[in-house]
């Protein structure tokens, strides 16, 4: 009798480490790809607060709409539909790697966070003090790359412009910040997302040189005054970079042509002397 009792004392000790193992790579999985948008428990970001979510739509709704959200939309289902309008026309992406059952791991991880009162996700607790003149100007030089990333991460500038950058403004990799401010929903919202960017290429930059709060916060402050006291970045930035790089040239093949101009001389001279037979 104790062989078939270890027996099953090994299976039910395998169950309990897999379980938790399962748990684990779902709250990672959250932690990288949801916490951006969503808390559970920690009220609306851009996508709405997911506790108790599996209350308010059934399982396998959820799971189809999680791995592909725009399939759901093209489908003209209401509530996906109420979804995109809710979070001011941004539409969830559909995320790399989201399996089924990986999908039913974070709707089971989602269900027993929302038993809890407090969960390991309800929010980036971004402060809510008012922004300072002392914050924007920290924000500016975070933003441009004056004052570095702690953790090592590049600046926004080498990726991001806003419409109060002035001259050439900063890179076209990513998009235009501008507007960010108002089009995420406020502090709260660009907070969490900063803190734990969802875009496949942020997280491949800052996953492992994550933003600090002591950087996040002033550059709140500087998102928030580009929201309020700009427009996006137009093409005029682009023309001054055009004009500019054309001036360098003109510039470059004039200094070409006035350090070359005497050898040119000298080999036309030669060439004549030597068609007139002259030594």
């Amino acid at each position: 009798m104790i062989r078939p009792i270890l027996f099953f004392y090994l299976i039910a000790s395998l169950a309990v480490i897999a379980s938790g193992a399962f748990a684990q790579e779902a709250a990672e999985f959250f932690h990288r790809n949801c916490k951006s948008c969503h808390t559970i428990g920690g009220g609306r970001l851009v996508g709405p607060d997911l506790k108790d979510v599996t209350k308010r739509k059934d399982a396998e709704w959820l799971k189809r709409f999680v791995q592909n959200p725009k399939a759901m939309l093209d489908s003209g289902d209401p509530y996906a539909l109420q979804l995109r309008q809710d979070a001011r026309g941004i539409v969830m992406p559909t995320i790399p790697g989201l399996s089924p059952f990986m999908a039913e791991e974070l709707l089971e991880m989602i269900t027993r966070e929302s038993q809890s009162s407090i969960t390991r996700f309800s929010g980036a607790g971004v402060s809510d003090r008012p922004f300072t003149s002392a914050d924007l100007q920290t924000g500016a030089a975070v933003f441009d790359g004056t004052r570095r990333l702690s953790a090592g991460g590049p600046p926004c500038i080498s990726c991001h412009t806003l419409g109060t950058l002035p001259g050439m403004g900063g890179g076209r990799l990513g998009p235009d910040l501008t507007l960010v401010y108002e089009r995420l929903g406020g502090r709260k919202s660009v907070g969490a997302w900063l803190s734990a960017p969802g875009a496949s290429t942020m997280q491949a930059v800052f996953r492992q040189h994550p933003l600090q709060s002591d950087e996040i916060l002033p550059l709140l402050a500087v998102f928030e005054n580009a929201s309020q006291k700009a427009q996006p970045a137009n093409s005029g930035s682009e023309i001054n970079f055009f004009l500019a790089g054309f001036a360098g040239l003109c510039v470059g093949l004039a200094m070409m042509g006035w350090v070359w101009r005497g050898r040119f001389r000298n080999v036309r001279r030669s060439l004549v002397n030597r068609a007139r037979g002259v030594q």
